[in-house]
């Protein structure tokens, strides 16, 4: 090309050094402004903090960089794009054309659920469900304490066997007392108070049993009477709570939790009690126990409510979930016994309640006996072997739960689960008892006698868990009911086993339990049902 020719020059766009662009960036910050150059911004964030951040998670970390203006109009999916040749461009949230501005803002709401911590995130229903536990696990702890304490109370006051066997029944007057009415006021007033009474009423009959037995016999059986009362109102007062509180999807595992509270409960009295008494003497197991029930009276009256209409904290999520459970969150203003008293399956609860329970309370109650004359253990090894089976029932019952749960879950009826699992409760226990008579080895008799209570506690997911089935607002009363059952038959049944040993064996003693298994397990099948017949 000539001298004289023409040249014609392009502008050049200016080359940007790395040290500058970064200032550029820092000072885009300062001014609340976002670059048209965002893909690099985003991918630098990204870079730092996670390689796929959620979407929330990044407008978060863009307003902790302090740009939170330019963003808050920035959509879930989207993105700015700026042809930039010769210089840089800004774009500002005001100044931008409505081609860039976006419509999506992001509320409050997403952001403080985005920072929730985790245990405030941690389900309310199951939070009622571990405090249930708690309790039942204080009222074991609680009722247990006598067995071991009435050694040396008798030896200190000169009590006989027959007055050490009164003191022992005399819980049960109160326990079988407050069965109905405890349902009854539960599902007219509410479970939340009448479960914190039980548990004020019991603690405090718990602590103040020292001081009635230095004031006298009559005064310690009032005592023990009155902490049956507290006592009794417990079972029928949770049933009403969970059955608003639980959908059927959860129902098993979380009664199983509950009662396996119960087990727990006595594993622990069993084992602090001794301890105690030995550091501090037996007054101590009555006043530390006791103790226990104020702090979770704290913890209840704080955190639970009697249904989800009543908890202004109950996360929406878990409000639209229980809104599926069909039944009336408000009391009942009248029990209506008749149509009660006329269905079938209630009668079939009631007996089948009655059959579980005289094998129960049977094997519970007299184990330490039988471990000592039949097997020749001594009072430690019987006290030691006596846990197994309170162990086995706290592991089997929540197993059982999560089975009855996993199989509603997969589409098998309710009735059909309720049927399978307290099969299970009463043909395992009558199996088991019945190799007892065949078996020389004590460890294999405490092998069986650990598998009998093991299959006993899938009643937890049986006939436990059918009174919130057939009746949930009625929950509370017909527990009520089948419980009366229950404790007459762990009274007679006590009282019988005495009088069948004084003229039989223990071979008579298993043959009734295994007999009234048979019976439950007839009548359960022929007349339970999984389905709602109580509105």
């Amino acid at each position: 090309m000539s001298a004289g020719a023409g040249v014609f020059l392009l502008p050049l766009t200016p080359r940007i050094s790395p040290l500058q662009k970064r200032k550029d960036l820092n000072d885009s910050r300062r001014k609340n402004i976002f670059c048209a150059d965002f893909k690099s911004q985003k991918r630098r964030v990204q870079n730092l903090y996670s390689p796929k951040p959620p979407r929330n998670e990044f407008r978060i970390l863009l307003r902790n960089l302090g740009i939170s203006e330019g963003f808050s109009h920035l959509p879930e999916i989207g993105r700015v794009r700026a042809d930039v040749k010769s210089e840089p461009y800004e774009i500002t949230a005001d100044s931008a054309p409505d081609s860039v501005k976006f419509s999506e803002v992001v509320s409050s709401e997403d952001v403080l659920q985005s920072t929730v911590p985790w245990w405030e995130e941690f389900p309310k229903r199951w939070m009622i469900v571990i405090l249930c536990f708690s309790a039942f696990l204080l009222c074991n702890m609680d009722r247990v304490n006598m067995s071991i304490a009435i050694l040396p109370m008798s030896a200190e006051y000169n009590w006989n066997p027959s007055t050490v066997g009164l003191i022992q029944s005399s819980f049960f007057w109160g326990y079988l007392l407050t069965q109905i009415a405890g349902g009854i006021w539960a599902d007219t007033v509410g479970g939340k108070a009448v479960l914190a009474f039980g548990v004020v009423w019991w603690s405090i009959a718990t602590a103040l049993t020292p001081i009635a037995a230095k004031l006298g016999l009559p005064f310690l059986l009032v005592v023990r009477a009155f902490m049956g009362i507290g006592e009794g109102v417990a079972m029928p007062a949770m049933n009403n709570i969970l059955s608003k509180w639980i959908p059927v999807s959860e129902r098993s595992r979380s009664l199983a939790l509950v009662y396996s509270g119960m087990y727990l409960g006595s594993v622990t009295g069993l084992g602090f009690s001794p301890f105690l008494i030995h550091q501090f003497g037996w007054p101590s197991v009555f006043y530390s126990f006791g103790s226990l029930g104020t702090v979770w009276v704290a913890l209840w009256l704080n955190k639970a409510h009697s249904s989800p209409l009543e908890d202004p904290q109950l996360r929406p999520e878990e409000k639209k979930l229980l809104a599926s459970i069909s039944v009336s969150m408000e009391p009942v203003k009248e029990i209506p016994w008749r149509l009660i008293l006329s269905k079938g399956p209630v009668w079939a609860l009631i007996i089948c309640h009655f059959c579980h329970n005289w094998g129960t309370f049977i094997l519970l109650t007299w184990m330490p006996t039988y471990y000592n004359q039949v097997l020749k253990f001594n009072l430690t090894e019987s006290g030691l072997f006596c846990v197994l089976p309170w162990l086995t029932m706290a592991f089997s019952a929540n197993l059982g739960g999560w089975i009855a749960d996993t199989l509603v879950s997969k589409g098998y009826s309710v009735t059909v689960v309720r049927k399978i699992m307290q099969s299970i409760g009463f043909l395992g226990p009558a199996f088991f008892l019945t190799q007892l008579s065949h078996i020389d080895s004590p460890a294999v008799a405490v092998l069986c006698m650990s598998c009998s209570q093991g299959a006993d506690a899938f009643s937890q997911s049986g006939l436990y868990s059918n009174h919130q089935d057939i009746g949930p607002r009625y929950a509370g009363v017909l527990l009520g009911l089948s419980n009366t059952a229950g404790v007459l038959a762990g009274v007679l049944g006590t009282a019988a086993t005495g009088y069948i040993l004084q003229h039989g064996s223990w071979d008579n003693v298993f043959e009734v339990s295994v007999s009234l298994y048979l019976v439950g397990t007839v009548v359960w099948n022929l007349f339970s049902t999984g389905e709602k017949i109580l509105d």
